[in-house]
């Protein structure tokens, strides 16, 4: 059996197939390194029933998730998943980036870039990936991110800058003040994923002229950080993965034509594509149509 995995901070996608080409989909918390240690890992793949039934039948595991961009961090995540499935099975654990990239362009060159729970993004020359500029973190980047607008939408609700109806509106539907804003930010785990929850809020408003200036400024901004570092970006085509991208697209292809770059493929979560593109590497049969 092949098992593939692509997880972001918030979830984790996981995709299992078998040698006749049948696919399961299930879920688990997202997996980061930064904020997760192998004892998390392993406790959260016990709890799902699928992946433990089959973990002694899984030959084959691709994980891609956000943090897994050093040595050092992707052990932490294998070893968290050798706990669990067979020892000797082929593990790789690599970048989210290299998943956008592969679910993106496949073998082709492009630039692939990630709009989710937090922002990054890279040149894929067709085999490998290629970062101008780091990711920082909620903290000091992610721009467009989920946890970039959550961010600046609370900032502006705490210094009585958000729009009268807007702001009113997020008390009735969150409950929200100042305390539970600096439980969610400074006390509780994952404050990027709770900053980055708020934008099932800003969707639903996203025609208000308040939203609909800050997503462009938000993306205009990613833009210019993330993909303006490659001098070829107006000659190869920039991809986009996640749910803010997927979500806020319109606003996305209006940037695209003020900064004169093409968009290639915008898709929401890259686990299917992945799951396509290893099954032919791996010999695994298709999907029947």
């Amino acid at each position: 059996m092949l098992l593939i995995a692509e997880s972001g901070s918030t979830k984790c996608d996981w995709i299992l197939i078998d040698r006749a080409g049948n696919r399961t989909l299930t879920h688990t918390m997202g997996f980061n390194p930064f904020f997760h240690n192998e004892d998390i890992i392993e406790s959260e793949l016990i709890k799902n029933e699928l992946l433990f039934k089959n973990a002694g039948l899984i030959e084959s595991i691709r994980f891609y998730g956000a943090g897994a961009s050093s040595e050092a961090r992707n052990k932490i995540v294998e070893n968290g998943l050798r706990r669990v499935f067979r020892n000797n099975a082929d593990i790789v654990v690599d970048h989210d980036l290299k998943a956008a990239a592969i679910s993106t362009a496949n073998d082709n060159p492009g630039i692939a870039c990630i709009l989710g729970t937090g922002s990054n993004s890279c040149y894929f020359d067709g085999k490998d990936v290629m970062e101008m500029v780091p990711a920082l973190g909620y903290i000091l980047g992610d721009e467009g991110s989920g946890a970039y607008f959550g961010k600046i939408m609370l900032t502006k609700y705490l210094y009585h800058k958000l729009p009268i109806e807007i702001a009113e509106d997020l008390e009735k539907e969150y409950g929200i003040n100042k305390e539970k804003i600096f439980d969610g930010v400074y006390n509780k785990p994952n404050p990027n994923v709770y900053l980055a929850s708020f934008m099932k809020f800003v969707y639903k408003h996203r025609e208000h002229p308040f939203f609909k200036d800050l997503l462009y400024k938000g993306l205009s901004s990613f833009i210019s950080i993330h993909v303006w570092c490659y001098q070829n970006y107006r000659e190869v085509p920039v991809h986009f993965v996640g749910s803010i991208a997927y979500l806020f697209k319109d606003t996305l292809e209006e940037v695209a034509r003020n900064f004169r770059f093409n968009i290639g493929q915008i898709i929401r979560k890259p686990a299917d594509n992945l799951a396509d593109y290893y099954c032919k590497k791996l010999g695994y049969p298709m999907p029947k149509a």
